[in-house]
């Protein structure tokens, strides 16, 4: 597709074939708009380094052990006979990177500002100085290769800022892979579970050796154990889960966030480990439904443009919020199902996508300022609580449809103690 440059093809969404549901990423090239350096300058809400903990270097010293994430939330209970579930709504990141269009830091701050987590899967490639591309070995493709844009030293010392940050803020670093590569022979689609595999250990090592890759020794380390802080990821244009879960498994990851065309019911595991696949929400004006990720939004809006004109862009801001909002009610009005939303830090026609999925965040984050039980986390911190619960009762919430409420109410829903079966297990062919 044309203006979307070194994203490459496309994984299959939600709806009608017309509805051009598809499930990319953006290009987070080194040419980034706006005036913001990215580094997080002249931004509220970035830590001190008299709050930051005492740092034990691991290996080159590219990250570090910090004890226990801070800002996490309490430790989570099983569900109450009888109680309600909570709303939990995760936002997350694709690529992760920052360009020089202060987007990654933008969304820090909302989040700070309303005590909210989210989950940013970080591109290794997003580490690696283009001067050393050589050092990626991709399956498939010839070294080097990458279908997005290797970042300029200025914007990988942005991205080192604002990764740091968001661990220290509460929020999860998780992982997009490297090259993104969605089409022809070398497509992660058609990628073993061991290319997978090789794929994760470099991901892994251009974060964990970043400071022996690019010679810089006057930027802070990484508070964190990549090691044990990666738990799950999303792969490019949502292609090659299959072949990906049994490596994920066996690295002891928690939870895949690569499936597309998911409906908002609760979740279960394949293979082991929870699945968790953007959804399909009401898209406003339409009959078919979207994908909950940003550029759905775009790709049944200016198909494939990401400039198209811009007396397009006011209705199509409203339309993509809306999109969201529709999805958190139906939710949070009827079955309480986990609302998952998919996201990159772009300016597609004209930033609208950002302001919509604000706008979206803001709406809901509002509600959990009135007291309602509904909360923002990562995908490891709702892996954490759904890990807790009683397995029949994940069961019975899996028999609640896309927007059925339960008969009767909460009360009386859960108050039985169902029989506990194969099916409460929740795992998946």
């Amino acid at each position: 597709m044309r203006s979307l440059t070194r994203r490459g093809a496309l994984g299959v969404g939600a709806g009608a074939a017309a509805a051009v549901g598809l499930a990319g990423c953006g290009t987070l090239g080194s040419g980034g708009l706006g005036s913001s350096d990215g580094s997080g300058k002249g931004h509220s809400g970035g830590p001190t380094k008299a709050l930051e903990p005492r740092a034990k270097p691991i290996g080159d010293g590219s990250t570090s052990f910090t004890g226990a994430q801070p800002k996490q939330p309490s430790k989570p209970v099983p569900l109450e006979a009888g109680q309600t579930p909570p709303q939990f709504v995760i936002f997350s990141w694709d690529g992760a990177g920052e360009v020089g269009n202060g987007l990654f830091p933008r969304f820090l701050d909302l989040a700070k500002q309303y005590g909210a987590s989210m989950t940013f899967f970080l591109s290794g490639l997003y580490l690696l100085p283009e001067s050393k591309k050589r050092l990626y070995n991709p399956p498939n493709n010839a070294r080097g290769a990458s279908d997005i844009g290797y970042l300029t030293d200025e914007h990988v010392k942005a991205t080192l800022t604002n990764v740091r940050r968001a661990w220290l803020e509460g929020h999860e670093i998780g992982t997009h892979f490297n090259g993104h590569f969605c089409s022809g022979y070398g497509t992660v689609a058609n990628w073993t579970p061991q290319q997978w595999r090789s794929e994760i250990d470099q991901a892994k090592s251009f974060v964990k050796e970043w400071r022996t890759n690019t010679g810089w020794t006057d930027l802070p380390a990484l508070p964190f154990d990549y090691d044990k802080e990666l738990v799950g990821g999303r792969t490019p244009c949502l292609l090659g889960q299959d072949n990906l879960l049994p490596t994920a498994r066996s690295l002891g990851w928690r939870y895949d966030a690569s499936s597309p065309g998911g409906r908002q019911v609760w979740p279960v595991k394949r293979n082991g480990v929870w699945d968790y696949p953007l959804q399909a929400v009401p898209f406003p004006g339409h009959s078919f439904e979207v994908l909950s990720m940003d550029y759905n939004m775009l790709a049944n809006q200016s198909v494939n443009s990401t400039n198209a004109p811009a007396y397009n862009y006011p209705g199509w801001r409203t339309q993509a919020a809306q999109a969201y909002i529709s999805g958190f009610q139906r939710a949070y009005e009827s079955n309480r199902a986990p609302f998952f939303i998919g996201n990159h830090f772009e300016h597609w026609n004209g930033g609208i996508y950002m302001d919509a999925v604000e706008q979206a965040f803001k709406h809901i984050a509002q509600l959990k300022e009135k007291g309602e039980d509904v909360r923002l986390v990562s995908f490891k911190q709702f892996t954490d609580w759904i890990d807790v619960q009683k397995p029949e009762v994940l069961a019975q919430l899996r028999t609640l449809d896309v927007g059925q409420a339960p008969s009767g109410g909460w009360k009386s829903f859960l108050a039985a103690s169902p029989t506990a079966s194969s099916t409460a297990t929740g795992d998946a062919a």
